[in-house]
């Protein structure tokens, strides 16, 4: 059974970091497309960041967070990081991470094909709040 679990969020003033972690089980990194998603209140779902671990760990960004968050796995403790950095009161919502099986050999752009917020599995999210 494939199990996600995001923590780290909370309550920090705008211009501040705050890592996100997620724990994963009942899958193989490699077989997967991994990355975070996001929700606000009356928004749509944002598709944040993606890693593909099983290749040479090609990494997408939304716009609206390139240069500021910086996603990492690590296939051994089968985590999923999220290093959030120079924090925007737009960037408050609830943050998932989730997973999209990848069939083998496809990459980044089955991904993009799908969509960035289009995963198949996915947990509990944590919720940052970013404060003016």
């Amino acid at each position: 059974e494939v199990q996600l679990q995001a923590s780290g969020g909370g309550l920090v003033q705008a211009g501040g970091s705050l890592r996100l972690s997620c724990a994963a089980s009942g899958f193989t990194f490699d077989d997967y497309a991994i990355g975070w998603f996001r929700q606000a209140p009356g928004k749509e779902r944002e598709g944040v960041s993606c890693i593909i671990s099983s290749s040479d760990g090609s990494t997408y960004y939304a716009d609206s967070v390139k240069g500021r968050f910086t996603i990492s796995s690590d296939n051994t403790k089968s985590t999923l990081y999220l290093q959030m950095n120079s924090l925007k009161p737009e960037d408050t919502a609830v943050y998932y991470c989730a997973a999209m099986i990848l069939p083998r050999g496809y990459g980044l752009g089955y991904v993009r094909a799908r969509g960035f917020n289009e995963y198949d599995y996915w947990g509990q999210g944590t919720l940052v709040t970013v404060s003016s």
